[in-house]
């Protein structure tokens, strides 16, 4: 799917130029359908940026591959310097970000790429949850015209996302007053699985797909500190930066406070493995993540968590 809408944009727009640093595996047939519009600059991610952003200058619009470690990482001064502060809308396609590296060591493991992305001025922040949401948001995202950056999550998903995405705005898919999860990307598919967990617990629970990270829907982020008695943060990534950051720093510009739960990888890569092998022993399934959320909320204790009424004006 995100290889037919890629090139359909491309054919339909001569504008578009597909780019890879020797990373194929979204737009291996490409090649033929583009000709001299897709360019492979082989193992070099900051060559690749570098002339994305000579190619912006002349009103192209650039769509990059590379795996997320080394998009993020090894190509940042080049993203930070020659796309961030030209403004250029260069459009980077992230591969493989925080598990879906699954078998992966540490090198190849984005894993603070949301921390060092959003921090670039100027730079789009985006986490689709799986395949569906991808290419409900790809076309406005690349019809920008600034820079972005995109978890690419290519996994197929029988969820039916809302097909009215809009830049800066969260997608509600429940609304709760005793919880509200936020999640993104990949993990939005066991966080609903958490959510419905809860659910039969009793629990009044609600799920919002944060997928759009900067800009951030801050009013999403207000109501449910407003609204419910604990928010928790669902975020394969590290903990510093990410998500959990982004609510906090909502949070404090709004002199808001809340009981929050973070759910992320503090300080440490993953274990490599299958996919499935990975959330099972970090503790990220459905079944791992209720079960310590409820073991949460139900030691805080409902009287001791949310109070906001004091705080909030």
């Amino acid at each position: 799917m995100y290889e037919e809408l890629l090139k359909n944009t491309a054919l339909a727009d001569e504008r578009f130029i597909v780019m890879t640093a020797e990373n194929r595996a979204l737009v291996k047939n490409l090649p033929s359908a583009l000709g001299n519009r897709f360019i492979d600059t082989g193992i070099t991610e900051q060559t690749m940026i570098g002339a994305a952003a000579g190619l912006a200058l002349r009103g192209r619009i650039p769509v990059v591959h590379a795996l997320s470690a080394f998009l993020s990482m090894r190509a940042f001064e080049f993203i930070r310097t020659d796309v961030g502060i030209a403004n250029l809308p260069v459009k980077l396609s992230s591969f493989i970000p925080g598990f879906l590296s699954d078998g992966n060591g540490p090198t190849h493991q984005a894993l603070e790429d949301i921390n060092i992305m959003r921090g670039i001025p100027n730079m789009q922040v985006f986490a689709p949850a799986d395949e569906n949401d991808l290419v409900n948001m790809l076309p406005q995202i690349w019809n920008s015209s600034s820079p972005s950056y995109v978890r690419i999550c290519h996994r197929p998903s029988d969820y039916q996302h809302d097909t009215n995405f809009e830049i800066g705005k969260a997608e509600v898919i429940s609304e709760g007053i005793d919880i509200t999860i936020l999640v993104y990307g990949f993990m939005f598919e066991q966080a609903y699985q958490t959510a419905e967990i809860l659910k039969k617990e009793g629990l009044s629970v609600g799920l919002v797909n944060m997928r759009s990270l900067k800009p951030v829907d801050e009013k999403v982020i207000i109501s449910a500190a407003l609204n419910s008695d604990l928010v928790v943060t669902i975020e394969d990534h590290f903990l510093t930066g990410g998500l959990y950051s982004i609510v906090a720093e909502t949070l404090l510009r709004n002199n808001l406070t809340v009981d929050v739960l973070p759910i992320a990888l503090e300080e440490r890569w993953f274990k490599p493995a299958r996919l499935n092998e990975v959330l099972d022993y970090e503790g990220f399934t459905g079944i791992k993540m209720a079960t310590k959320i409820l073991s949460y909320y139900e030691e805080v204790g409902e009287d001791d968590l949310n109070d906001n009424d004091k705080y909030y004006e």
